[in-house]
């Protein structure tokens, strides 16, 4: 089995924790529902979002795992975070109301200032899913913040300060979830309409493709690299493996459990967090296509892998 280097691990459980290089728990906080993580990029700083009703952000120092601030989240249902390649700014999707939020970070990573609130009006044609805004990832590209917005079909723009820059409108129904950029092309995932669209990098559509090929499949994490778009497919439990730029299904594996919330790409390998069925499990990629490895390691609901 390749070796394993250091992972942080957060999910619906009562802790973050972090696993050493023998698989072994490290360091483990206090902190329920940590669905996201986030590493400061030049600081010994690892950031959570708690996905409670009041929405909580945390931080603490990456090595022990000591809680070293936390505040709220600025929504209700927090779940995905992501920190600025400068490092002074930290961004926080709130699903429950659709605010995302920005939180000024000081040369410590610590939070500093009051949160920057970004809330939204508007639903979707999905009356029991789009009733209302649903932001759920952020997204850096150079100083502009994307937040998806599964509520509304749009990818909502902000600048750093907070100022909308417009928002793209995406097909009704889609339900964009999680979404990446690869220089040329944007790639989303419809956890609402199973599937796979990308748009050339002024969001044009280009093309779209079944993110699963089972009915009843709800896409969660997607990542681009390679020239392959990888994605999670919650209810067949698989992984798609795509062609960038014509979604040219590559493959389409088990993801060696139930209910694939979240994965990381890492060097030559795959790390799925399954949430239903309680395990991170491993993969080796070859050219490009996930094969298990063998590695799975145990942690009650995770929703996010992050190798340091």
């Amino acid at each position: 089995m390749p070796a394993v280097k250091h992972l942080y691990l957060g999910g619906y459980g009562p802790a973050v924790v972090l696993i050493d290089e023998a698989l072994q728990p490290r360091a483990r906080a206090p902190f329920p529902r940590a669905s996201f993580l986030a590493l400061h990029p030049t600081q010994p700083v690892l950031y959570a979002v708690g996905e409670t009703d009041e929405g909580v952000v945390a931080a603490f120092d990456r090595d022990g795992l000591t809680p070293t601030g936390e505040r709220s989240s600025g929504g209700s249902v927090a779940c995905h975070l992501a920190v600025h390649p400068s490092g002074d700014v930290l961004a926080v999707a709130n699903y429950g109301d659709g605010t995302a939020s920005l939180h000024l970070l000081d040369e410590r990573g610590h939070f500093t200032g009051e949160p920057i609130l970004l809330p939204h009006t508007g639903s979707g044609p999905v009356s029991d899913r789009q009733q209302n805004p649903r932001a759920h990832q952020v997204v850096f590209e150079g100083d502009v913040l994307h937040v998806s917005d599964l509520g509304t079909d749009e990818i909502r723009r902000y600048s750093l300060s907070g100022e909308p820059l417009g928002f793209v409108r995406l097909a009704p129904g889609l339900g964009p979830r999680h979404f990446a950029f690869d220089g040329a092309h944007w790639h989303v995932a419809g956890e609402l309409d199973n599937s796979v669209t990308s748009y050339d990098a002024s969001w044009q559509p280009v093309a779209r493709a079944d993110a699963s090929a089972t009915a009843g499949s709800f896409p969660s994490h997607l990542e681009v690299r390679d020239g392959l778009v990888y994605v999670a497919n919650r209810g067949p439990d698989t992984i798609s493996v795509l062609r960038a730029g014509n979604l040219e299904k590559v493959a389409e594996v088990p993801c060696g459990g139930a209910w694939p919330r979240h994965f990381a790409l890492a060097d030559d390998r795959l790390l799925v967090a399954n949430q239903n069925s309680g395990e991170v499990v491993g993969f080796i990629l070859k050219d490009g296509v996930p094969q298990p490895d063998g590695l799975v390691i145990s942690l009650e609901s995770p929703a996010c892998v992050l190798p340091a």
